[in-house]
């Protein structure tokens, strides 16, 4: 029985989140969260590996959340909604198997779960904002996804 999409989807915000905080090294973060979730190695494997592959796009990703984000500066974001955004900006432009709106519910959820009920508002316009602005909206740009 493969892991619910959900959990999936929480494990690889948890992964981004604690990149974003310095653990540097696979093991660690993989053995944490294995700990932590009650998940298997290969499940936690694959999860890393999505995180890898926004990890690899973050800094186009970022570019992407500052002008959606005209009224609140970048960095004063809080990392949790910033690593929602990276997640939810992934499935929304990289990601062909997972249809937009999908992607943009899911990101709220997280914010409703790790986050603040204001937290949900914000990255629902950022993502909103991203969708209806961008070639990501028909997702052009998924030739160069990494997967």
């Amino acid at each position: 029985m493969g892991l619910p999409a959900q959990k999936f989807r929480e494990m690889v915000f948890q992964m981004l989140y604690s990149y974003d905080f310095g653990y540097s090294e696979d093991a660690d973060v993989i053995d944490m969260l294995m700990h932590e979730l009650k998940i298997t190695k290969k499940s936690a494997n694959e999860a890393n590996q999505r995180a890898k592959a926004i990890l690899c796009r973050k800094d186009e990703i970022d570019e992407r959340i500052r002008p959606a984000s005209s009224e609140y500066q970048f960095e004063r974001i809080s990392r949790v909604e910033k690593n929602i955004l990276r997640l939810g900006i992934y499935e929304l432009c990289f990601d062909d198997a997972i249809p937009e709106k999908v992607a943009i519910a899911e990101a709220i959820r997280l914010c409703r779960k790790f986050g603040t009920p204001e937290s949900a508002n914000f990255v629902n316009a950022i993502l909103d904002s991203i969708y209806k602005g961008s070639p990501c909206a028909s997702k052009n740009c998924s030739e160069t996804a990494i997967l």
